[in-house]
């Protein structure tokens, strides 16, 4: 029996399994010379279509307009199909590469489903809590000026008893942090200079000029607490996400264990190494 055949008898008896349950579900939208196009094709051709349909086009439109793809599609498969392009090898090699797709994609959903249960998710969240070692965030407001004589007559100013965040509004260059807030963060995201100046201070205190690849900093901590580890539910999706791609990469890996892989194709020239300077 050919591939294609068998590929034939697999779409028979999923439309036989089909039709016997989900008759009672699926609804008919059109059919063409017979053949019944419902609802639920229509889910399927919008999963594959996706963002290739028109923006523009939302709600019943969408569907209206997939419908009619759907019928362009049943009306053109079965002129090839009388023309006998079905029996091409190309078309059979790209129809056995879809169905083994498809089967794939079937699989490794249901892997990730089954895969991404609550004691799992929580297990992971669990893990990933314990190993976060305890790290210090700071608060702080900042004013960058180009030079060191902007940075020392800013820090007269509000050494002077001038509100800091107004000064940081009139001089500071720095436009993302408004009033110089920069919100709470790590000293590692900071560049060197500007963190070790801001770990260095005490709640409320303002720093000599600091000197960075960005220019001049004057420095004021607002407030230092230690981090803490982000609420299950902030970061459940994530979780589930990771648990999933790593239920389905075990079962591929799992297969490939399990089974003998041979390659006939020779494996690719190393990439060149650039000529050192």
């Amino acid at each position: 029996m050919s591939v294609f055949r068998d590929f034939r008898l697999l779409a028979l008896a999923g439309v036989a399994f089909c039709a016997l349950t989900g008759a009672a579900s699926a609804g008919v939208l059109a059919k063409v010379d017979g053949i019944e196009i419902t609802d639920d094709d229509v889910k399927v051709a919008l999963e594959d279509l996706g963002p290739t349909l028109p923006q523009q086009i939302q709600g019943p439109q969408r569907d209206a307009y997939v419908l009619d793809y759907l019928i362009d599609l049943k009306l053109v498969a079965k002129k090839a199909d009388q023309d006998k392009m079905a029996v091409g090898p190309d078309v059979v090699r790209r129809m056995a590469y879809y169905h083994d797709k498809v089967l794939m994609e079937e699989l490794l959903g249901k892997a990730a489903k089954e895969g991404a249960t609550e004691a799992a998710m929580r297990k992971v969240y669990d893990d990933a809590a314990k190993a976060q070692k305890p790290e210090e965030e700071l608060n702080a407001r900042h004013i960058l000026v180009a030079t060191e004589d902007e940075a020392k007559d800013v820090l007269k100013r509000v050494k002077g008893g001038e509100d800091f965040a107004k000064v940081a509004d009139e001089v500071s260059k720095d436009p993302g942090s408004k009033g110089g807030d920069l919100g709470w963060f790590t000293k590692d995201r900071m560049v060197p200079e500007f963190g070790d100046a801001a770990m260095k201070l005490k709640k409320g205190e303002i720093s000599e000029p600091v000197k960075s690849q960005f220019g001049w900093h004057i420095i004021r901590l607002e407030d230092r607490r230690t981090k803490e580890f982000p609420p299950f539910e902030q970061v459940k999706d994530q979780v589930a996400n990771y648990v999933a791609q790593k239920s389905q990469t075990d079962l591929i890996l799992k297969l490939r264990e399990a089974s003998k892989i041979e390659r006939t194709a020779p494996p690719p020239a190393p990439t060149p190494e650039a000529p050192a300077k």
